[in-house]
């Protein structure tokens, strides 16, 4: 993963509601969720939920897939954990007291 894609996951990130719906994703693993569902759970109307979604999906942050009539959407859990990986390794040189604040159960400095 490149410095640009890292931004512009980053950038799709930066929006609460689409943030909300990453989340939503990542809890539904492979089965995934349609537009409909999305939006109900984060409470966007459709229209809003699509605007949302395609620009997770352009950023490579979620995918889809046709199922019939149905439009599923998944999260994109390698482009996801790649740019984890970038700020972590690239980004911040793997310091240690970085990485040791990685864990949200224990206390950092």
């Amino acid at each position: 993963m490149n410095e640009q894609q890292v931004l512009s996951i980053l950038g799709a990130l930066s929006q609460e509601t689409r943030l909300r719906i990453v989340k939503y994703l990542i809890g539904r693993g492979e089965k995934g969720a349609s537009a409909g569902d999305v939006g109900t759970h984060v409470g966007a109307a459709s229209s809003r939920a699509s605007f949302h979604l395609s620009a997770l999906e352009n950023a490579g942050v979620i995918t889809s897939e046709r199922q019939s009539r149905k439009v599923m959407y998944r999260a994109n859990f390698k482009h996801i954990g790649q740019m984890i990986g970038f700020l972590l390794h690239d980004c911040c040189a793997d310091h240690p007291q970085i990485r040791s604040c990685c864990d949200l159960d224990k206390e950092c400095s």
